[in-house]
C-alpha cells in the first residue's frame, strides 16, 4: 500500500487488544495514539505507542469509559479516527455517534446498528423478519401479568432461560427447570438486569440442552458488500465466558457450515452492517441452529480467523472505515488448516479462580513455527486489580485439528510464568482431555467434566531451572531465603525437597519479596 488510510488513529482501549491494533497501525505507517490511566503508565500498550494521552484516575469509570473526555483530547492531538477495540466503549452507540459528530471516524458499525443489536429483543425480532432461525421464546413488557408469563412459559416448554434484554456475560440470566421456579427466577433476573444494565426488561427463551456456541465472523463495507469469514467454535466456557476457541468447528459439516454462513450474511445485510462483527448461534445436538446475538465489534478470538483465512482483520477494519471496498468476494475466501486460541488469565484455579495480582517476575512464552502470542504484558509488568485479568492469548496453527492440538499442548507446557497466579496448567488439562481431543464439547463441558485445579503437566524442568536462576540473580536470595519463600508458597506445610520441578505449581506462582 502506497499511503495510509489515516495519519493518526487513537486506540481507545488497553491491554493486549490495544497492542495488537497498534501493531497493524504501525505496519501501515499510521501513528497510534494510546490512552493511559494511572495504573497503566508503564503498560505495554503505552510503551509501544507513538503518542500517549493521559487519563488521570484508576477505575474504568474515571478513565477508559470517559468518552467525551477521550474525544476532546483526541481532537486536540489531531486524531482522525478512533478504534475502540473490544470492551469499554466498543459497543457504546452514544460514543460512536459522538465520534462522528466530532468529525472523527469511528472504526466500527453505525451507531444505530450498535444500539439496535445491543437490545436482544430488537435483534431477535429483526432476525425473525429476515428468516434467520431464532430460539423459540417470548418477550413482553414489564407490565405483563404474571399469569400470562406463566402461560407463555408453559407453551415454550421447560427448561427455559430467563434472559436480560440488554444483558451479556451471564448477568440477568436464570435457568428455570419447572413452573414452580419461574416467578422467583423472573424477578431475580429482572433485578439483576436493572442493577447491571439499568434496564429491567427480561424475556423467555427455550433452553437448548448441551448446546454448542458457534459464531461467524462477518464483514461489510460501505458499498453494499457483505461476507463471512467462516466460523469459530467457542463452546469451552466458564461462567458464560469463553476461554478456548478454535476454527474450523469440529461439529460442522460443509453443508451445515454453508447454511449457517448464509444465515449470518443475511443477518448482516438486514442490519445494513459495515465493518467487523460477529453473528453468534446456538447449535443443538441434532444440528439445528438458532440466532443468539450480534457482537458489533472485533472479538477477542479474532486471531484464529486471521490464521486460517490469512487476513489481517484490523487492516480490513481500517480499509472499510476509510470508505474502501472489501478486497475480496465470498468465493475468494477459503479456510486453511486449523487454529486454536487459549486465553491466559491471572487467576488461581485452585482458589475458585480468584484474580491474581502482583509483578510478573518471569514471563517466557513458547516460541516456534505457527505459534502466536497476543499479549498486553511483559516480564516485569504489574498486574493490578483494576482491570480484566487477561494476560495474553496463545494461538497456534496446524495443518489439521490434530496437529493444532499437539502444538497447543506443547506450547502450554513450555509457557513459564512466575510471580502471578495463572491458568496455564488448567488450560493444558482441558486441551489434553479425551473428550476435547475428540471435539465432543458443549457450553457446559467444564460442568460435566470438572478439571481438577491441581492437575495438569509437570512444568518443563529446563523452564523451572531457568526461572529459579532468574529469581536468584534478580532477587539475590540465598538458599535459606528460597527455602522460606517456598514454604510460604506451599502454605507453610511442606519441607523443601531441593527439587524445584517437584512443586511446579508453587514455583509458577512464587513471588520473591524485594
Amino acid at each position: 500500500m502506497s499511503k495510509p488510510f489515516f495519519k493518526k488513529v487513537l486506540v481507545a482501549n488497553r491491554g493486549e487488544i490495544a497492542v495488537r491494533i497498534m501493531q497493524t497501525l504501525q505496519e501501515l505507517g499510521i501513528t497510534p495514539v494510546a490512552v493511559s490511566s494511572d495504573p497503566d503508565l508503564q503498560a505495554e500498550h503505552v510503551r509501544i505507542a507513538d503518542e500517549v494521552i493521559y487519563l488521570p484516575g484508576q477505575k474504568p469509570g474515571e478513565t477508559y469509559l470517559q468518552g467525551e473526555k477521550i474525544i476532546a483530547l483526541a481532537k486536540e492531538r489531531g486524531v482522525e479516527a478512533v478504534h475502540p477495540g473490544y470492551g469499554f466503549l466498543s459497543e457504546n452507540a452514544a460514543f460512536a455517534k459522538a465520534c462522528a459528530e466530532a468529525g472523527l471516524v469511528f472504526i466500527g458499525p453505525k451507531p444505530e446498528v450498535i444500539r439496535d443489536m445491543g437490545d436482544k429483543i430488537i435483534a431477535k425480532n429483526l432476525m425473525k423478519q429476515t428468516g434467520v432461525p431464532v430460539v423459540p421464546g417470548w418477550s413482553g413488557d414489564s407490565e405483563t401479568d404474571f399469569s400470562e408469563i406463566q402461560h407463555q412459559a408453559d407453551a415454550i416448554g421447560y427448561p427455559i432461560l430467563v434472559k436480560a434484554a440488554a444483558g451479556g456475560g451471564g448477568k440477568g440470566m436464570r435457568l428455570v427447570h419447572n413452573a414452580g421456579e419461574l416467578e422467583a427466577a423472573f424477578s431475580a433476573a429482572a433485578r439483576e438486569a436493572q442493577n447491571a444494565f439499568g434496564d429491567a426488561r427480561v424475556f423467555l427463551e427455550k433452553y437448548i440442552t448441551q448446546p454448542r456456541h458457534i459464531e461467524f465472523q462477518i464483514f461489510g463495507d460501505q458499498h453494499g458488500n457483505v461476507v463471512h469469514l467462516f466460523e469459530r467454535e467457542c463452546s469451552i466456557q466458564r461462567r458464560h465466558q469463553k476461554i478456548i476457541e478454535e476454527t474450523p468447528s469440529p461439529a460442522l459439516t460443509p453443508e451445515l457450515r454453508a447454511q449457517m454462513g448464509e444465515a449470518a450474511v443475511r443477518a448482516a445485510q438486514a442490519m445494513g452492517y459495515t465493518n467487523a462483527g460477529t453473528v453468534e448461534f446456538i447449535l443443538g445436538p441434532d444440528g439445528s441452529f438458532y440466532f443468539l446475538e450480534v457482537n458489533t465489534r472485533l472479538q477477542v478470538e479474532h486471531p484464529v480467523t486471521e490464521m486460517t483465512v490469512h487476513q489481517d482483520l484490523v487492516r480490513l477494519q481500517l480499509q472499510v472505515a476509510a470508505g474502501l471496498p472489501l478486497p475480496f468476494k465470498q468465493d475468494d475466501l477459503k479456510q486453511d488448516g486449523h487454529a486454536i486460541e487459549c486465553r491466559l488469565y491471572a487467576e488461581d484455579p485452585a482458589r475458585n479462580f480468584m484474580p491474581g495480582i502482583g509483578k510478573l517476575d518471569f514471563f517466557r512464552p513458547p516460541v516456534g513455527p505457527s505459534i502466536r502470542l497476543d499479549s498486553g504484558v511483559r516480564e516485569g509488568s504489574e498486574v493490578t486489580v483494576h482491570y480484566d485479568p487477561m494476560l495474553a492469548k496463545l494461538i497456534v496453527w496446524g495443518k489439521d485439528r490434530q496437529a493444532a492440538l499437539e502444538k497447543m499442548s506443547w506450547a502450554l507446557s513450555r509457557f513459564a510464568i512466575l510471580g502471578v497466579a495463572n491458568n496455564v496448567e488448567f488450560l493444558k488439562a482441558i486441551i489434553d482431555h479425551p473428550q476435547f481431543q475428540l471435539g465432543q464439547v458443549h457450553t457446559h463441558f467444564l460442568e460435566e467434566h470438572p478439571i481438577a485445579a491441581n492437575t495438569g503437566p509437570v512444568p518443563d524442568e529446563a523452564l523451572l531451572v531457568a526461572g529459579l536462576s532468574s529469581q536468584i540473580l534478580k532477587q539475590r536470595v540465598g538458599a535459606t531465603g528460597l527455602r522460606e519463600q517456598e514454604t510460604q508458597a506451599m502454605g507453610g506445610n511442606r519441607e523443601w525437597t531441593g527439587s524445584p520441578w517437584a512443586h511446579g505449581g508453587a514455583w509458577r506462582q512464587l513471588t520473591c519479596q524485594k
